[in-house]
């Protein structure tokens, strides 16, 4: 049977999630243990869970201090906070699951079933890794893309541009690999907006920093730094040349 460890500081709110799990009728032993990083780590180590439900706020430090003092993670993570904050953005960086409190169980029952079908593959240590990395101010954040083969850690700075297919997305890298990720261009359009990306077009989202320039032929095209030629969008074409000045 799947083990679930729910790890808040309140007890009322370890029992109340506790709850709404057991009554999803999913087959899960869960188990509502561990207040602060201290007890957390002991309950992690005792039960070895295969899902663990972890607050991000707790009295003596994070979520994210557990899991560095955690060896061989070979459990699934879901974090659970109350605010919108800088840490939201590192955990969708690093392609890892997070639902806000109050916790909506429609919510949390859509991320415990994606975390189930995910705890067959071979986790990643490196997956961690980049979160660490991505919580740290001022860092140029690093971007974990998951296939069903393998994780991949990307610096933005190697990400030429992206481009939809129905509900995936490819990623064009400098090192000319190409990387399909079953994720919508939409998902990555809101994880990557201020760090020079842009939608110029439905299907396409280009990093500013490898345009090449830009051919008034056949209505209009972006030519990147790699040779490929992305079609501008009339609405978009205003924002581009003033993304473009700032250069």
């Amino acid at each position: 049977m799947i083990k679930v460890l729910v790890i808040d500081d309140e007890n009322k709110t370890r029992e109340f999630i506790a709850k709404l799990i057991r009554s999803f009728g999913l087959m899960l032993e869960v188990i509502a243990q561990g207040e602060n990083v201290e007890t957390a780590i002991e309950a992690i180590n005792e039960h070895k869970p295969d899902l663990v439900i972890l607050d991000i706020q707790m009295p003596d430090g994070t979520g994210f201090d557990v899991l560095k003092q955690i060896e061989n993670k070979t459990f699934e993570v879901i974090f659970i906070t109350a605010h919108q904050e800088f840490a939201i953005k590192a955990i969708k960086f690093s392609a890892l699951d997070y639902i806000l409190k109050p916790v909506d169980p429609e919510e949390l029952r859509q991320a415990i079933e994606m975390a189930i079908q995910s705890l067959n593959s071979k986790k990643d240590e490196s997956q961690f890794d980049a979160l660490h990395h991505n919580l740290i101010p001022h860092q140029k954040r690093k971007l974990v893309l998951k296939t069903q083969e393998s994780v991949f850690i990307v610096e933005l700075d190697d990400i030429i541009r992206c481009e939809a297919d129905k509900n995936y997305t490819f990623f064009f890298l400098t090192n000319g690999k190409k990387i399909l990720v079953s994720k919508t261009l939409k998902e990555f359009e809101l994880i990557l907006t201020g760090h020079n990306f842009f939608r110029i077009q439905q299907s396409h989202l280009i990093n500013i920093n490898f345009v090449d320039r830009y051919d008034k032929f056949d209505g209009g095209s972006v030519i990147m730094k790699d040779g490929a030629a992305v079609p501008l969008s009339q609405a978009k074409k205003e924002m581009f040349f003033k993304l473009i000045e700032k250069l």
